[in-house]
């Protein structure tokens, strides 16, 4: 894929997961990140790292955004606006007004805009999917999904909500996407909200996260996240239970899932979960978005009307905790 030439913009954990992939599809990448991380990242894998984001999107075809979640709208659309399709780490944004805007605007230009729901691509949840799908369970009744990690203390924007939302929009909307990707729109969202929630964070903070989703379909799901002290192994579960029997998963009887990286180092990959997976879920996620942005493939696993989803669910699970009132959901994703 010789004609891929992407605008990579940050150069944090995330980038350094993205990189690889692209290099490996033969891509050439232009690297632009404000914190002075671009160019060690460059070297690392043999990219080009510019001096600014303008030049960095001037001439790409594909714009990757791995910025700070309240930096997405206004570089997803700079990029947009230069005629690059887009991938943007999920959150897409951080209100649903903006992702919806995102959406439009992409949609109005003909370009391809993709979020980076990487969790899809795991195999575990790619099977459960397959299952579910199949009718494997039988008619699901409920479902409960879990993700903890270690507190994201090596860059600040993490704790503070105005930049990332908190752990409800940064953390939890990997498994409202999964939920809704199984099991259909949600209607109504009761969310709880505990722990340490203001920048900069003290080392051994910790914060938590409660959802009940109820689904159009029926399905109740419950969404359970954990941001703990830095001894805690990263830990992800699933437990779905239909007429027709339950299907589990717990990572840490996964011994090849690890997670990578040094606090201690910004532009490390701390909290990026990596294993024995056989292809990387984030090398497979590119492939399948590069191959449709270039043509050669069909519509990947997740759209931009996910992205705007899932946010939509992130931000009434945000006002439900805040308010203490279940938020109900109207009106269709874009």
């Amino acid at each position: 894929m010789a004609e891929l030439d992407v605008a990579l913009i940050g150069a944090g954990g995330i980038a350094r997961t993205h990189l690889p992939a692209w290099t490996a599809l033969g891509a050439r990448v232009r690297i632009y990140a404000p914190d002075g991380h671009a160019p060690g990242l460059a070297r690392d894998f043999g990219a080009t790292a510019v001096g600014t984001r303008e030049e960095a999107i001037a001439g790409a075809n594909v714009v990757d955004v791995c910025s700070p979640t309240d930096t997405h709208r206004e570089i997803a659309l700079a990029a947009l606006a230069a005629g690059a399709h887009v991938l943007c780490e999920k959150p897409l944004a951080l209100t649903t007004a903006d992702a919806e805007l995102i959406a439009d605007t992409a949609r109005s230009a003909r370009l391809r805009l993709y979020p980076g729901h990487v969790v899809r691509f795991f195999p575990a949840y790619a099977r459960l999917h397959e299952l579910v799908a199949g009718g494997a369970p039988g008619r699901v009744a409920v479902a409960r999904f879990t993700r903890t990690g270690r507190y994201p203390t090596w860059s600040p924007w993490f704790a503070d909500p105005e930049r990332s939302g908190g752990i409800l929009v940064d953390q939890m909307i990997h498994d409202f996407d999964i939920a809704r990707w199984l099991f259909g729109e949600v209607v109504r969202v009761h969310a709880d909200q505990r722990g340490h929630l203001t920048s900069p964070a003290p080392e051994g903070a910790v914060a938590s996260g409660t959802a009940v989703l109820t689904h159009e379909s029926g399905v109740i799901t419950q969404v359970v996240g954990v941001w703990a002290p830095p001894a805690t192994p990263f830990r992800t579960t699933f437990h779905v239970a239909g007429t027709g029997g339950t299907l589990s998963h717990d990572s840490l009887a996964s011994p090849g899932l690890r997670v990578t990286g040094s606090d201690r180092d910004a532009a490390g990959a701390d909290g990026i979960p990596s294993g024995d997976f056989g292809q990387s879920p984030y090398a497979l996620q590119i492939a399948e978005f590069a191959a449709a942005f270039t043509g050669r493939g069909p519509e990947p696993r997740v759209t931009a009307g996910d992205g705007v989803a899932a946010v939509r669910i992130a931000e009434a699970a945000a006002v439900s905790a805040r308010t203490g009132r279940a938020v109900r959901l109207e009106g269709s994703p874009a």
